[in-house]
């Protein structure tokens, strides 16, 4: 039996969902489809139950499923055993977080895993990082670097490694922002300035708290998905923005803004940590990766 087609069906199985499923495989989702019905007709019974709006497993679906999880352990264990003497963990994980993490929390966890354990690899997605733990609910990814939230979901356990206050930053080129700025003499009226928000997530509900409690009427120029993007709007001197001074720190154009002074209590900042679901700690890659962060969220100052 083709181990491919169990890796396939194991995906699918987590899922329940072929398009999830197949962007995990990295296939197309007829691919996939195909490959399940191959499986199906070497097993020679339906391993699912599926039509347009659900995907379920059978009976028998449910029973392959230990046999597939059991088999792709044993193979993993013999070449291990095979191939060298001492024991190694093998494996794939898959991994989202911004662009801005992948490059700062995530280099640091990569460079220790890479020593650790060379022969787990790696699939990395970047994006929205408000998206990050629905990504890891809903099956897209293992793991995810994200900001805390007040609350965590049930199934989600999380570990910090690291923290980042909350900037407002502003262009440095001469522009409509920046002669409003000039004007102010001690306070400056955020009221008469545009804003650069985030279309979701925590930088933006600590905005709308901060203009709350600051009775601010903020006037909003643009909603964007990413703090690096709103790092590059405001450099271009369409309006100010309130960013993660991890993301400032890291960008490219961090010359091209201005870090805000202001009087009163700054905006509430974010613990950032690796988040999974609790079920995952199981795999053997997973529970690598996360010993690491792990052992980070321990050296935090």
């Amino acid at each position: 039996m083709d181990h491919k087609h169990l890796n396939y069906f194991l995906a699918l199985a987590k899922t329940l969902h072929f398009s999830r499923a197949s962007e995990l495989c990295h296939i197309s989702a007829p691919t996939l489809s195909r490959n399940i019905k191959q499986l199906e007709d070497e097993v020679g019974v339906m391993l699912f139950q599926r039509d347009n709006r659900s995907v379920k497993l059978t009976r028998e679906g449910v029973a392959f499923k230990e046999y597939a999880s059991a088999t792709l352990s044993h193979w993993q264990r013999f070449k291990a055993n095979l191939n060298e003497p001492q024991q190694h963990i093998y494996g794939n994980v898959s991994l989202y977080c911004s662009v801005t993490a992948s490059y700062s929390f995530l280099h640091h966890i990569l460079e220790q895993l890479r020593a650790q354990h060379q022969h787990i690899e790696i699939t990395l997605n970047t994006g929205d990082p408000a998206l990050a733990i629905n990504r890891v609910l809903d099956g897209h990814e293992s793991m995810a670097i994200a900001a805390r939230p007040s609350k965590l979901p049930a199934q989600i356990t999380f570990v910090d490694i690291g923290y980042s206050p909350l900037v407002l930053i502003a262009p440095t080129i001469q522009c409509p922002i920046t002669e409003k700025l000039a004007t102010s003499s001690e306070t400056i009226d955020w009221s008469e300035l545009e804003f650069i928000v985030a279309e979701q997530g925590f930088s933006r509900q600590r905005l709308e708290q901060w203009w709350r409690k600051n009775n601010v009427q903020g006037k909003i120029y643009a909603q964007v998905a990413g703090h690096e993007a709103m790092v590059s709007m405001v450099s271009l001197g369409l309006g100010v923005a309130m960013i993660p001074k991890i993301v400032l720190d890291n960008s490219p154009l961090n010359d091209k803004v201005q870090v805000l002074e202001y009087k009163g209590e700054p905006p509430q900042g974010f613990k950032i940590g690796l988040a999974v679901l609790h079920k995952e700690l199981n795999d053997p890659a997973i529970s690598a990766l996360w010993n690491i962060a792990q052992n980070m969220g321990e050296n935090i100052i």
